[in-house]
Parts: C-alpha cells; sequence; structure tokens
C-alpha cells in the first residue's frame, strides 16, 4: 500500500479483523489510535462508534486499535466485529503495559492513545494533529491547562489526590499542567524510541513518557479540553492511586541517580 500524507483525501478501508483478536501486519496509515481496555464491554462499543465515525470524515487513512488488558467481561469479543477496528492482546497487567504494546506496533505516522470512556471530545484530535503537522512530538490533552473547562468533574477525594499527583509530576515534567488526561497523541519515530527508555507499567507510565520524550528534546503540545468525568471508570483511588504515587518516587529517584 502506498504512503499517504495527512493532506490527501482517501480514508482507508480497514479489514474486519478476525475475532477475538487480529493477526497479521497492522498496515501503514497517517493515524492510529490505541485504546487500552480492562473490562470494558459494556461501553467501549459506543466508543468505538464516535472515534470510527469521527475519523471516516476526515483526510488522513486512519486505524483504531484496542489492547484487551486481560478482560474478564468479553470485551475482545464484544468490539471483534466491528469494520474499523484492529483488537488484539496484552497479558501483562497496567494501563501502561497496554498502551506501550499498542504504541510499539505501530506503523502509522502518527500514533497515539485514548481513554475507553472517550472523557475528553473527539474533535480534540483535529488540534492535536495540527500541533504534531507543526512539529510537536507529543500532543497532549489537558485538563488544567489555561482555557481547558471540567464539563463534569472528578469526586473532591480524586480531584485532591489528583492535584497532589500534579505537584508531583510537574517536578519532571515541568512544562506539562497534566500528565494524565487519557488523550495523547504522538509523532510515532520519537515516542517509539521514548518507550525504549520507560519502565513504568501503571498509571504513572503517562509521566514518564512524556519525561522522556521532554529528555529527547521533543516539544510537548498542551491542548486544552473540555473534560466529562464518567463514574464507571475503572480507577480505583486506593489501590491505583497508591501503585501511582509509588511509581513516581521510583521515577524521582531514577532521575536524581
Amino acid at each position: 500500500m502506498a504512503e499517504s500524507t495527512l493532506s490527501g483525501r482517501h480514508v482507508d478501508a480497514i479489514p474486519r479483523p478476525r475475532s477475538p483478536y487480529a493477526a497479521g501486519h497492522r498496515t501503514a496509515v497517517d493515524l492510529e489510535l490505541v485504546v487500552p481496555a480492562f473490562n470494558e464491554a459494556g461501553r467501549l462499543p459506543a466508543t468505538l462508534d464516535a472515534l470510527t465515525a469521527f475519523l471516516r470524515r476526515q483526510s488522513w487513512r486512519s486505524r483504531v486499535v484496542v489492547v484487551d488488558n486481560g478482560s474478564t467481561d468479553g470485551t475482545a469479543t464484544a468490539v471483534a466485529g466491528h469494520p474499523d477496528v484492529v483488537v488484539i492482546g496484552c497479558a501483562r497487567p497496567g494501563k501502561g503495559a497496554a498502551v506501550r504494546r499498542g504504541l510499539a506496533g505501530s506503523t502509522a505516522r502518527f500514533v497515539g492513545f485514548v481513554d475507553a470512556d472517550l472523557s475528553t471530545p473527539v474533535q480534540t484530535l483535529t488540534r492535536a494533529v495540527s500541533e504534531l503537522e507543526a512539529g510537536a512530538a507529543a500532543a497532549i490533552g489537558s485538563r488544567h491547562a489555561p482555557g481547558a473547562e471540567l464539563v463534569h468533574p472528578q469526586s473532591l477525594g480524586r480531584r485532591a489526590g489528583g492535584a497532589v499527583f500534579r505537584m508531583l509530576a510537574r517536578k519532571l515534567v515541568p512544562e506539562v499542567h497534566d500528565t494524565q488526561c487519557g488523550f495523547k497523541v504522538f509523532e510515532r519515530v520519537a515516542v517509539q524510541r521514548a518507550l525504549d527508555r520507560c519502565q513504568v507499567s501503571g498509571f504513572a507510565f503517562d509521566v514518564e513518557l512524556l519525561l522522556q520524550i521532554r529528555r529527547a528534546g521533543g516539544r510537548i503540545a498542551e491542548v486544552a479540553v473540555a473534560w466529562t468525568d464518567d463514574e464507571r471508570s475503572t480507577f480505583r483511588p486506593l489501590h491505583d492511586g497508591r501503585a501511582a504515587f509509588v511509581d513516581l518516587l521510583r521515577l524521582y529517584r531514577a532521575v536524581h541517580r
């Protein structure tokens, strides 16, 4: 298949994957979006409908890749028949591991990931791709950059924990207001090189990935978003929050060494 640029008008027709997981080579496209999923059979189909409907209207060739992160609710089977989606598996637990699995296997010019709840409007992709075309290595959604809006905020407890986490994370990536928004798109070569130096697999994965991109001299562009919290989030504040802080402390030690 001949490579196209984002200025072209052709939208790739993605073959229907075999159930439950796709096999073989993921052909080159302009933009590939990874959706890490753990027990998301209920809400993922609607997210994929919104993503693929938006992407079909754009000028770039695109693909959506769902990474089933050890689900037990039939997530892979629930979405495997979608005509514009590839489904792959990831046996290693953790959001970071699932995202890494999806990003590392891409051959697209730009590759990114979005959360299964699509709390960030899919239209944010337009601005994110523009930043990448202008030379950014990463274009990331931000709930705390100037101009951002919290349409439906998180609970008070999660907001308090998030504020502490942001304060600590900004010591590692000072120019970034929000490392944890689940909407990030990258120039593929830059992010795959950064992945080679990443060790974290949990919810602090985003911090290390942005840190490595910044260390390599890549520009990180924050895109202010209108964000809506989904109360059905699989994030567990006590268990996952504690693990994220532990990973953050490990990053501090690694940086200081």
